[in-house]
């Protein structure tokens, strides 16, 4: 079926997701794609240069059309409640769909075959979120909300949290084991992220954390 150059690249695109998130990158071919969309594989070629173009698009795709960097800046520059701006942050992340899942074992492909390839992920999709989150507890620290950590560091470990909840999901079978609603979980991790960074909570002994956010929050 001949189809306008648009759908073609839709068609290709989501053909591929399967296979890569089923086979890997290596572990598929060119060949493999076309005969699943019922096309010459030279029709691949036509819309994407290499193989490693077709990956990213595939990548690109799913993680454009979920919106999330989005909707986290939009929170971010709400001016909310801290708690419900985390919250909110949380829900985001973690509210998961087999596109996802398949994202997911996407991205680890990659960063086990090419550097290059992670590399540019986390350049383009990654970095974004922990700079705008960083600079949030920057500013909240400055206003005396949280006591003083690396922003970073506190940035990392917010979306570390969430991000090792679905990780144990979508790759590990966790939710063979058990079942946790997507809210009731963003609501566990928001506050026990937000029970350890809070201004009245006590400083390490040794005060290293201290020094560290002083220098960082500095800059």
């Amino acid at each position: 079926m001949r189809l306008a150059a648009s759908d073609r690249k839709k068609q290709l695109i989501d053909t591929a997701m399967q296979l890569f998130s089923e086979q890997g990158f290596d572990g598929t071919s060119t060949r493999e794609i076309a005969d699943a969309a019922g096309v010459n594989e030279a029709i691949i070629f036509r819309h994407f240069k290499t193989k490693e173009d077709l990956y990213w698009a595939v990548l690109a795709d799913r993680i454009e059309r979920r919106g999330r960097t989005r909707r986290v800046k939009e929170l971010l520059d709400s001016g909310g409640e801290t708690r419900q701006i985390l919250l909110g942050i949380a829900e985001t992340m973690l509210d998961r769909t087999a596109d996802d899942t398949a994202v997911t074992r996407l991205l680890f492909y990659s960063a086990l075959r090419s550097r290059e390839l992670s590399d540019r992920f986390f350049q383009t999709y990654a970095h974004e979120k922990f700079e705008l989150l960083s600079d949030f507890f920057r500013r909240r620290m400055e206003a005396g909300e949280f006591r003083a950590v690396d922003p970073l560091i506190a940035a990392r470990s917010f979306l570390g949290m969430i991000i090792y909840h679905y990780l144990v999901h979508e790759l590990l079978g966790g939710e063979r084991h058990r079942t946790v609603d997507s809210h009731e979980l963003a609501l566990e991790v928001t506050d026990l992220f937000l029970s350890g960074i809070t201004a009245r909570q006590h400083v390490s002994n040794n005060g290293s954390g201290r020094k560290r956010a002083a220098v960082a929050l500095a800059k």
